[in-house]
């Protein structure tokens, strides 16, 4: 780790050190392809099917209905493709909301271009959907509901079981994205209903460019990538024998301190945003409170400033933060998320999304409020935003 505070978990997490020496012996000395029939590659046959019952275990699935892939974006398009193009799927309609990751909703709008017809749910303003609009949008042709399992943004944590429910008594696939989720938050496939599930390895100690669609027994989907029998011949390409072991290792890791760390995270979470009330005036917290927040996210938005501003101050501090999604950090549009909760535009570009993670400690917390506090301050006596603000805010006194 480089010097300075680290608040992007949510992008990504360093590799734990247990998982690198876990990884290493399949770069060279194990190097062989697993699906070679020689004793040499019984080895790495092994490695892969302990990966694939370390990554199970996070989920409550059954190994033989975990799937490898590259990345969690990857399973994603896999789930939504795969079920719109199944033989087993007679509709064209799909179901997904309108905060989901740009995996989702690129791959919706792909599907749109193709033939597909798709409902893009709201959500309140705490970033859940309402399980009355979520049945009002089925229909007879409806194939699937895409919803996440926690919003990586605003940490939102949707009603997932009544989701699953739904979809089982009317017989239409449910997935969710749990690329935030797994690991973080206890969840259970067969107890929610889940047919199709993502997840990746990065935002759980492990490395990048592996991820796992978690696909429940009996369900068809049409494949990805075409072109080879690995993966029961569901995904083709000779399969990443170190990066599943690591992932595989992660999994095992994480899960044995899920518990301790949801409750150490969570209170710095909240440590973090009852200073960071304290501290700064006319603060907004993006998303919900308590049990349906991720226990490591906080999303703030601070008059009159800029997000991206603040970033760049923070970063002159020694602080890595981010302003929402990793994928979408070069863009200068406001947060897809924070607009379909409602918020203005100049409340979505002030916004900050700081993470915390196995290095986070109560120190840095009360360093990065010192942090904002002073940027906020400073930032602000500079901003035209701010003096309009205030003079809106005596003329309603």
């Amino acid at each position: 780790m480089t010097a300075g505070i680290y608040m992007d978990y949510a992008a990504t997490t360093f590799t734990a050190s247990e998982v690198v020496e876990a990884m290493r012996p399949y770069f060279s000395e194990s190097f062989e392809n697993p699906s070679s029939l020689y004793s040499r590659s019984d080895r790495n046959r092994k490695a892969l099917a302990e990966g694939r019952r370390q990554v199970a275990g996070v989920i409550g699935a059954s190994p033989e209905e975990i799937f490898f892939t590259a990345s969690g974006s990857e399973a994603d398009n896999w789930a939504l493709k795969g079920a719109a193009f199944s033989p087993r799927r007679k509709g064209r309609h799909i179901v997904t909301t309108s905060v989901e990751h740009k995996a989702i909703l690129e791959t919706a709008h792909f599907l749109e271009r193709n033939g597909f017809n798709v409902t893009y749910l709201p959500v309140d303003k705490k970033g859940l959907v309402r399980l009355d609009e979520v049945k009002a949008a089925l229909r007879d042709d409806t194939i699937l509901l895409s919803v996440m399992f926690a919003n990586n943004e605003v940490g939102a944590v949707q009603p997932v079981a009544e989701l699953g429910r739904l979809c089982r008594e009317r017989g239409i696939l449910f997935h969710t994205d749990a690329v935030q989720a797994a690991t973080h938050v206890p969840i259970d496939v067969a107890s929610m209903k889940i047919d199709l599930l993502s997840m990746a390895a990065h935002k759980f100690y492990g490395p990048k460019g592996v991820g796992a669609l978690y696909i429940r027994k009996g369900v068809v989907l049409e494949n990805l990538i075409h072109g080879g029998g690995q993966e029961k011949g569901r995904r083709a390409g000779t399969e990443n024998v170190p990066l599943i072991v690591g992932m595989g290792k992660a999994a095992e890791l994480a899960m044995a301190e899920m518990e301790s760390e949801r409750k150490r995270l969570s209170t710095l979470r909240d440590r973090l945003i009852e200073r960071l009330r304290r501290a700064v005036p006319y603060v907004r917290l993006n998303g919900p409170e308590g049990e349906r927040r991720l226990p490591n996210n906080v999303n703030m938005s601070f008059v009159g400033v800029e997000g991206e501003t603040l970033l760049l101050d923070l970063d002159l501090a020694g602080i890595s933060a981010s302003t929402g999604s990793a994928c979408a950090s070069a863009s200068l549009d406001p947060s897809h998320v924070l607009m379909a909760m409602g918020l203005s535009h100049e409340e979505a570009h002030g916004s900050v999304r700081l993470t915390l993670g196995k290095t986070s400690t109560e120190a840095e917390v009360d360093s990065v409020v010192a942090a904002l506090t002073e940027i906020v301050a400073r930032r602000r006596a500079m901003s035209p935003l701010w003096e309009d603000f205030l003079k809106e805010r005596s003329k309603g006194a």
